[in-house]
């Protein structure tokens, strides 16, 4: 009987083994080149030298100096980037805080092609709900893809190159005072409350996780229809996979206690 259990459960996970590791292969891959690999407490490095919004370069922690949202983009982006910095806009103007005193933003460029010219006209776009002195709290940069690489390989954000263009994950970041990351928050469009919550957590110095992260896992951006979908193949191996296991497990606990019953009768 045992040697059955034994047969069964190893026949259930070459079964979904051959289902799942296709698409959990790929899924996989593509996360190693694309996505959000959370660094919490990590400090960005010191050293990063990036081009203002007037061309001139700057040393991005020596700017940091309350808590900062970290707005990872490309200007040329004709997908998500458009909605993520109407997004942080929108929590701006929402969630209760000032612009210049109480946190800052920054905006960096991950793409080593965009120019500080660019950065003045993005910044127009999304500026003109805002009164002039508060503009200067709100920053733009761009750099060399050495600066760039290192900046989103101490964040743990992974973005690939694509056609004329990138692949890369909604994402906002926030950070302490002193550079450290703290917060996560994933999407195009924030609650004015998460937003305003993890300012405050990151003017403590507060690190949390963020439970929208399975969100990200579930669903992906569809660029062409500027909507996220449901990841069905990936969610359906990993439920295949769990019960695979778990009837595995009730198997082997099912055949112990027969085992049990029979050498105690």
């Amino acid at each position: 009987m045992k040697n059955r259990v034994y047969r069964f459960g190893i026949l259930i996970f070459i079964f979904a083994g051959l289902f799942s590791f296709p698409v959990m292969a790929q899924v996989e891959g593509l996360e190693e080149e694309m996505g959000i690999v959370e660094h919490l407490d990590t400090i960005i490095p010191a050293n990063l030298t990036f081009n203002n919004e007037q061309g001139q370069p700057v040393q991005l922690l020596s700017l940091i100096n309350k808590p900062t949202i970290l707005a990872l983009v490309f200007y040329n982006c004709p997908g998500i980037c458009p909605e993520l910095l109407s997004g942080v806009s929108d929590a701006i103007e929402k969630m209760g805080l000032e612009l210049g005193k109480d946190y800052q933003v920054m905006t960096v460029s991950f793409d080593p092609n965009d120019t500080p010219e660019g950065s003045v006209e993005k910044k127009k776009n999304y500026l003109r709900s805002h009164s002039k002195p508060r503009s200067a709290h709100w920053m733009y940069f761009t750099g060399d893809s050495a600066n760039i690489y290192s900046l989103t390989n101490a964040v743990g954000y992974n973005f690939t190159p694509a056609g004329n263009g990138f692949m890369h994950p909604a994402c906002i970041i926030v950070l302490s005072p002193q550079g450290k990351v703290t917060r996560y928050l994933y999407g195009t469009s924030y609650l004015p409350f998460d937003v305003k919550m993890a300012i405050i957590e990151a003017q403590k110095g507060q690190s949390r996780p963020t439970i929208n992260r399975v969100l990200e896992y579930c669903f992906s951006y569809d660029p062409e229809g500027r909507k996220y979908t449901l990841q069905v193949t990936k969610i359906s191996a990993t439920i295949i996979i769990f019960f695979a296991v778990a009837l595995f497990i009730i198997l082997l606990v099912r055949s112990s206690r027969k085992k049990s019953k029979t050498q105690n009768s």
